[in-house]
């Protein structure tokens, strides 16, 4: 050998990448695990709104509007709450791209929180509430 040189075989093929293999394998392996966990909020329409619903035992749909002030104000308290409890699905209808489900529902004002267990309306809420409230309803049916 050459001071200086390496031996004739890549580095990046024997070593480097199976340790990459196995970094991206435990990924993959981690992420199927835990993809059934409820974090965060789901976006919901007209058109997957019963499956969502009737999917899930207790599922908290939120009907908002991009303008619309409080529903700003009320939407990172629910993300709070989505974060905080995996036994309760949060789910937000933006009402100005599904007309048909807010109709349905006698959505008149916004926000307009449904409180959904086993596909069955369970409860109602109306206006920007602050967490503890919105809390009390949920823990009602958990």
């Amino acid at each position: 050998l050459k001071a200086g040189r390496l031996p004739h075989f890549s580095i990046k093929k024997t070593i480097f990448r199976p340790l990459m293999q196995a970094y991206y394998s435990s990924l993959e392996s981690f992420w199927s695990a835990n993809r059934k966990l409820k974090m965060g909020t789901k976006k919901v329409t007209d058109a997957d709104f019963q499956e969502t619903v009737e999917g899930n035992d207790l599922v908290l749909v939120d009907f908002w509007a991009p303008w619309c002030g409080p529903c700003k104000a009320v939407a990172p308290v629910l993300e709070e709450i989505a974060a905080e409890n995996s036994n309760v699905l949060i789910a937000k209808m933006n009402t100005d791209e599904n007309p048909n489900t807010a109709s349905q529902h006698g959505i008149m004002s916004i926000p307009t929180m449904m409180i959904f267990k086993n596909g069955q309306l369970v409860d109602r809420l109306v206006g920007a509430l602050p967490k503890p409230a919105i809390l009390q309803k949920l823990e009602a049916h958990f």
